[in-house]
């Protein structure tokens, strides 16, 4: 029974440690733009292949992140300085798309071909950096590093605890992805559009914040 109490209150731990580096619910709003277009049955796919894409990064980060890191020579505050890059642009990009304006003959985008734009974006930069960046990894990478323990039944002890909280979050990543759509048809298209737009300016700020983040990191290391 103690056993059991420790397991859920890492597991709670990790969740609650993870739920500010992740921000679910904002970052879902942030997302919305660019599954515009969507259907309905498009847009459940791809919130699932999204928050399949963030489970494979968090457990890879849990169990092979250090490791991988070393492999290829990378540190954190490079990884920061990148993903704030790709994610500024992505934002940047968004802006001026809602200022345009058609000069010329209205084209449609049928929805398959909509989607297999979407498709190549799901993983990057959506899945990653933006859910799962630098700092969902700086957090997972902590967690794993204090749960370390010699004896290999305690470390896959903790080890399980951790994939369960990371389990709860990308349940909640997969709630807030699919509920954006319910809550923008209450605000309507006005609405919508306001949002988006501040969406894609929030979207510039957090790669801002990203790039700040790492060149101040990098900044300390030397």
């Amino acid at each position: 029974m103690e056993s059991m109490s420790s397991f859920l209150h890492l597991a709670f731990i990790t969740f609650i440690t993870l739920f500010p580096a992740v921000n679910p619910v904002g970052t879902s709003f942030m997302i919305d733009p660019l599954l515009s277009g969507l259907t309905k049955k498009q847009r459940l796919i791809a919130a699932r292949k999204i928050s399949f894409y963030s489970l494979a990064i968090c457990m890879v980060s849990v169990i092979l992140g250090s490791w991988v890191l070393k492999l290829f020579g990378l540190s954190l505050p490079i990884v920061q300085i990148a993903g704030g890059i790709i994610i500024f642009h992505m934002g940047w990009n968004l802006l001026i798309a809602k200022n345009e304006t058609n000069k010329g003959p209205e084209t449609f985008t049928q929805p398959e071909d909509k989607y297999k734009e979407v498709e190549n974006i799901l993983f990057y930069p959506i899945s990653f950096p933006m859910l799962s960046g630098a700092g969902t990894i700086s957090v997972l990478l902590t967690l794993s590093a204090s749960s370390a323990n010699q004896n290999w039944q305690q470390y896959l002890f903790n080890t399980g605890s951790l994939i369960v909280g990371i389990i709860m979050m990308v349940i909640l990543i997969y709630i807030c992805l699919i509920n954006t759509l319910f809550l923008f048809k209450r605000i309507g298209s006005r609405g919508q559009q306001v949002v988006n737009r501040i969406s894609a300016f929030l979207v510039m700020c957090v790669g801002l914040q990203i790039l700040w983040e790492g060149i101040k990191h990098l900044i300390n290391l030397q």
